[in-house]
């Protein structure tokens, strides 16, 4: 089998790809993966074929629209507003994005499947090429049930009887860039015009497509009523490169004491990042800790070392999470399962989107105290988490028993044999 991968965003988009990528090589298929050309370089790291697309989206992380929508977590009339003014902004650089993909998919030669994300609708590409097209989400929230309402969204709680209709919001937002998707499959793909081309789950016949849930049962919640061609596999894993090493600074700060706590907020750069890595700079010296900080795209601004505090651009999380005694995130579904793979106590700081779910569950299931939202985050606040975090005794063991369960789960390998299974049925 060759599978085309397709995906795109920030890291915790683009990470799980590469780890199925990995798990179909191991299989002894061959995998391609179309995604921002800002990974390409780690894509080579792990010798995985890459299709290099247009940032796009990307594109407006540094945008102050959009760091005040992330900023605000869309929230009262000003985040309605903010959130309003940044979607008119994707809808233009996602078509930059989909001519790319359907210029990479031409040059890469016969493929049995496309597997995507829905960031991209590239079940469209599938149908330009006869192939099976499979939807791969990395977070609850795209398959609709009765028995919870819509993760992705903040809601507060609804009857259950109003839990399905608030998955109504996601399709609405598909439906958004239904115009430019319709647009892009006549023109450039030679298809004819379709309705409901926006949904992920049908083929264009009415069919059920595939759809594999990169996350883990134990900490995310299923519907048992879901049908059978939907698989919650587990979280996909990707290792550190067997090229990567930690720089001498890293390695000596983590030999120079206790382990550390981690902070890092991953791509989430609100609109006041000098403040938050302010915050956290003496959340650190309250909590009495020392600190690796990790700066990724800007979510701490300049924060500098010192005796108690490192700060890094970032580190594979598979590394150095399991060398540190707490890990302080955003909420991320990527920083969530690596958090949760090294059996150590978390504090969840959410954004946006998925981010309060995944800050929810983990309170839920004992690994984390309760959320510090971004909105409202103080050194106090933090202070006081990160020490609840680490001195209460059933949060540890809770972090420890789960972790035994998410790393034997392998989900990327699961995530192989229900491929391979559905394309021996789609060719028989």
């Amino acid at each position: 089998m060759k599978a085309l991968l397709v995906t795109h965003g920030t890291r915790g988009d683009v990470q799980p790809f590469l780890a199925l990528a990995l798990a179909l090589r191991a299989a002894g298929h061959d995998a391609r993966l179309a995604a921002p050309e800002s990974f390409a370089a780690q894509a080579h790291e792990h010798g995985v074929e890459f299709a290099a697309l247009d940032e796009g989206p990307n594109r407006l992380m540094a945008d102050p629209v959009v760091r005040e929508a992330i900023g605000n977590g869309y929230r009262g009339v000003r985040g309605k507003i903010s959130a309003v003014r940044t979607a008119k902004r994707i809808t233009p650089l996602i078509a930059d994005v989909l001519r790319d993909l359907s210029e990479r998919a031409r040059e890469g030669g016969t493929v049995d499947m496309v597997v995507h994300s829905p960031t991209l609708p590239a079940q469209h590409i599938a149908e330009m090429l006869g192939v099976p097209a499979v939807l791969a989400t990395l977070q609850p929230g795209w398959v609709p049930s009765s028995q919870f309402p819509c993760p992705m969204l903040p809601l507060p709680r609804v009857p259950k009887a109003f839990n399905r209709a608030t998955y109504l919001a996601v399709s609405a937002t598909l439906r958004s860039q239904a115009g430019v998707a319709n647009t892009w499959r006549t023109t450039e793909l030679g298809l004819p015009a379709r309705r409901r081309g926006h949904d992920l789950l049908h083929d264009a016949d009415g069919a059920h497509r595939l759809v594999l849930q990169a996350f883990s049962p134990h900490v995310a919640q299923v519907d048992p009523a879901w049908p059978q061609n939907v698989r919650t596999t587990g979280f996909w894993f990707l290792p550190a490169a067997d090229s990567w090493s930690p720089s001498e600074q890293l390695r000596r700060f983590l030999d120079a004491g206790p382990p550390p706590v981690y902070i890092g907020f991953g791509s989430m750069a609100g609109p006041q990042a000098s403040r938050t890595g302010t915050i956290v700079a003496d959340a650190v010296r309250r909590a009495g800790v020392r600190a690796v900080l990790a700066t990724g795209w800007g979510g701490l601004g300049e924060t500098e070392s010192s005796d108690e505090i490192l700060v890094i651009d970032q580190a594979p999380h598979d590394w150095l999470f399991p060398r540190t005694s707490a890990i302080v995130h955003h909420g991320g579904a990527g920083t969530t399962a690596a958090a949760l793979a090294s059996g150590r106590p978390q504090v969840v700081c959410p954004f946006v989107a998925d981010q309060p779910h995944w800050a929810q569950r983990m309170h839920a299931v004992g690994v984390a105290p309760e959320p510090v939202r971004q909105q409202q985050l103080t050194n106090e606040r933090l202070a006081a988490a990160i020490t609840k975090a680490l001195s209460t005794k059933e949060t540890a063991d809770n972090a420890t028993r789960l972790a035994k369960v998410i790393r034997a789960q392998n989900g990327a390998h699961t995530a192989v044999r229900a491929l391979e299974e559905h394309l021996d049925h789609a060719q028989s």
